[in-house]
């Protein structure tokens, strides 16, 4: 029984109580919501998730950190390595995005130390196992692609990236529109490939019902994928992307009907004036659906600091209803990103997070403002370091540039504003 039927049923699961417990809420009023599809619950029957986070309206906004290998480097240590880091900065959910390597292997041993929901996106293993088959990418049978989202789905996965709404009718679309940097999403540009070279139809759109049957089976999310997401700022809301949307509004419903949770992803690069709109429009045309955005990146000329390009994005998303956060890593769009770099990713994607509940106003989001305040205002340093979002940072730099011996911070010393008018404004000694 998935976590929808579930809730339908009125059967409260342990992953429910738990996620009810995190976020302050009642079960039932959380019941209720993944009852009619707008919280999901990604939790797949054959992972046993310490740490289940609930993905939705009303929830803490949640993040995503991307691992995986490539054909270049196929390290599955490496992999390990940059989950354990994310894990470590607390993210909430692990992508394995590996096209190189022992992709199964690599999967499997992510699923097995990653306490929190694991997704994929299975195209990627498809197109890769065709290649290597095939000695040709387009020459992949449908049945290739689902019996790889079996196997992914039988190990435990939690939640699988689909870009079910990449149709014929959408690529044509896509045609008549023109573009500037035209597919930039992998699994878009692969069924896209696939579909002109074959004239065929989508088999993520046109075999649905078979990728739902799946689903159901093991509770697997679908996150349906937004392969025709703006890869530069002059592409972003355009035709092509709606239309794709619209699509997607439609197999939103279709996988509710079914029993099977479902959460639809969103754009890309977008400008700080348009991403409200990408947020009320998929809300609508979704239905409320949890909505999985990368970034947005407000500007195409940063790499090297798109971490907060996208932190900007994120947190002007999150606060007008984006549900979940994927990081960027400072290396986006130069390469797979260091150990280093996943950290940073995380960290900026948390505080874009935070940021957007402190807007939606949630309760413990300002709970944990105002403890820092107070702090703050006491000068209670250790106090300071312990609630900062990245303790071990904020740790390295006060000791850094500060003598222990000290009231205040080296900033402004004796000319601490805190000191000063605690001392006048109340009256008191200064000590």
């Amino acid at each position: 029984m998935t976590q929808i039927e579930a809730a339908r049923k009125g059967i409260v699961t342990e992953e429910m109580k738990i996620v009810a417990k995190e976020e302050g809420l009642r079960e039932e009023d959380l019941l209720a919501e993944i009852a009619v599809g707008r919280v999901v619950i990604p939790a797949n029957i054959n992972h046993k998730i310490l740490k289940p986070c609930g993905i939705g309206k009303g929830l803490r906004t949640k993040t995503n950190a991307n691992v995986g290998t490539s054909t270049t480097y196929t390290l599955i240590d490496e992999v390990l390595e940059k989950t354990k880091i994310a894990l470590e900065a607390k993210v909430d959910a692990i992508m394995d995005l590996s096209t190189g390597g022992n992709i199964n292997e690599c999967r499997r041993k992510v699923l097995a130390n990653s306490p929190v929901p694991v997704g994929t996106v299975p195209i990627y293993q498809s197109i890769v196992e065709a290649q290597e088959k095939y000695d040709a990418l387009v020459k992949m049978t449908a049945d290739d692609l689902f019996k790889v989202i079996e196997i992914q789905a039988k190990d435990g996965v939690d939640f699988i990236t689909v870009h079910s709404g990449v149709t014929l009718e959408v690529i044509n679309r896509l045609r008549e529109e023109g573009r500037l940097t035209d597919i930039v999403s992998r699994g878009g540009s692969f069924l896209t490939g696939w579909m002109l070279h074959n004239e065929k139809e989508n088999p993520l759109y046109e075999q649905f019902d078979r990728l739902l049957d799946i689903a159901r089976l093991y509770d697997v999310t679908l996150s349906l994928g937004d392969g025709l997401r703006p890869g530069c700022l002059a592409d972003a809301t355009d035709r092509a992307q709606i239309s794709e949307l619209i699509i997607l509004g439609e197999l939103v419903d279709r996988a509710r009907e079914a029993g099977v949770q479902v959460m639809v992803e969103g754009p890309g690069h977008v400008p700080l004036n348009q991403i409200e709109a990408n947020i009320l429009l998929e809300k609508r045309i979704c239905h409320e659906a949890p909505f999985y955005v990368l970034g947005p990146l407000v500007t195409d000329v940063a790499p090297g600091y798109d971490h907060i390009t996208a932190a900007i994005g994120g947190a002007l998303a999150a606060a007008a209803g984006a549900d979940f956060l994927c990081y960027v890593t400072p290396a986006e769009h130069l390469g797979l990103p260091t150990l280093n770099d996943v950290r940073e990713g995380v960290i900026s994607a948390r505080i874009a997070a935070h940021a957007a509940d402190l807007a939606k106003g949630l309760t413990k989001a300002w709970k944990w403002d105002r403890e820092m305040a107070r702090a703050r205002k006491a000068l209670n340093w250790e106090r300071q370091l312990e609630l900062a979002l990245d303790p071990e940072k904020a740790r390295q730099y006060y000791k850094k540039r500060n003598n222990e011996n000290e009231v205040a911070c080296s900033m402004c010393g004796e000319y601490c504003a805190m000191r000063l008018v605690e001392k006048y404004l109340n009256n008191t000694d200064d000590k």
